[in-house]
């Protein structure tokens, strides 16, 4: 049995200081091991449908159930018609208020279901100023200005997965080392409100193009510490006919809007032109709809309908 001071000798005292090192390399492996497992733990895996929406959802709304979220975007809206100029018409603030569930939906495994409303003010382009009435130039006189209030603008549920298991969701379109982009082109075209019976005939069904993009930072979208994202941006562009509110009676044009959008924190946030709009004519703008809405989705042109009798054209037009 070795002596207390035999182990300082120069023999074994390399055996210990050895073996020291051997255990402390091993604890040191043992332990950055542990914190890479718990770091990628932390993470969204966006190789399986399950962390794609997972990462949309914290993108568009909360990985926290029934917490409001808000976008805003602003930017300006021009008319477009052939052999004549560009008008810029307006200027454009609006705001979207959403919040967002967890769905169990068995083996298409757990969703997400959105609920949101929002608002989109027209403003003088020099100004800034909002508009409630607007010199249409075509018409040569003042009409009166509808702003955008859609209530609801519900974007329905999304699983992972199909009854049959398969994965069913995929997002966003591209990611580098460090950034993430997507892009979503919605075409539309479908029976106008506001016309007869017999578009399918004679035309004048709603034809139109919203064009979405977004992008951020990686780390922060597949961070699982936070409930959604914080270091992103992103635009929106549409292309349609007339608003009915201009009064344009078919007449040749287009309008195209052009915007930025982003994330804020909280109402106190947005634009002041928005915030005295909310508070003084809509505050119900102030909380999304409640996540059991079952309404029908309202857009410009059925919110038109309902606050506009219609009525019969005079033969002559105006």
């Amino acid at each position: 049995m070795l002596q207390f001071s035999q182990l300082y000798r120069p023999k074994h005292a390399r055996l210990v200081a050895g073996a020291c090192f051997i255990v402390c390399f091993t604890l040191v492996c043992v332990t950055l091991l542990a914190g890479l497992t718990a770091q990628a733990a932390e993470k969204i895996d966006l190789s399986t449908p399950e962390g794609a929406l997972a990462a949309w959802r914290k993108d568009t709304c909360s990985l926290i159930d029934k917490k409001p979220i808000i976008y805003t975007w602003e930017g300006s809206l021009y008319s477009f018609r052939q052999g004549a100029p560009d008008k810029k018409l307006f200027n454009l603030q609006g705001m979207n208020i959403r919040q967002c569930d967890t769905v169990d939906g068995g083996k298409k495994g757990k969703g997400v279901k959105i609920v949101s409303r929002e608002i989109m003010l027209y403003l003088d382009p020099k100004t800034n100023k909002r508009l409630d009435k607007w010199l249409n130039p075509w018409l040569g006189r003042e009409v009166q200005v509808l702003h955008v209030a859609n209530d609801p603008v519900n974007f329905g549920t999304f699983f992972p997965r199909t009854e049959a298991g398969k994965p069913a969701f995929s997002w966003p379109l591209k990611t580098t080392e460090d950034s993430w982009y997507n892009l979503l082109t919605v075409p539309l075209f479908y029976h106008n409100v506001l016309q007869g019976d017999y578009q399918r005939y004679v035309g004048g069904a709603y034809h139109a193009v919203e064009m979405f993009s977004s992008f951020g930072a990686l780390d922060d979208l597949l961070d699982e510490k936070t409930d959604t994202s914080s270091v992103r941006g992103g635009g929106w562009s549409r292309l349609s006919a007339y608003l009915p509110w201009m009064e344009m009676q078919g007449r040749e044009g287009l309008l195209y809007a052009h915007a930025v959008s982003y994330k804020v924190e909280n109402f106190d946030a947005l634009s002041d032109v928005l915030k005295t709009y909310i508070n003084e004519v809509a505050p119900k703008y102030k909380m999304p709809p409640p996540m059991d809405d079952k309404r029908k989705n309202e857009t410009s042109w059925t919110v038109f309908g309902k606050q506009i009798e219609g009525e019969k054209l005079k033969r002559g037009g105006h």
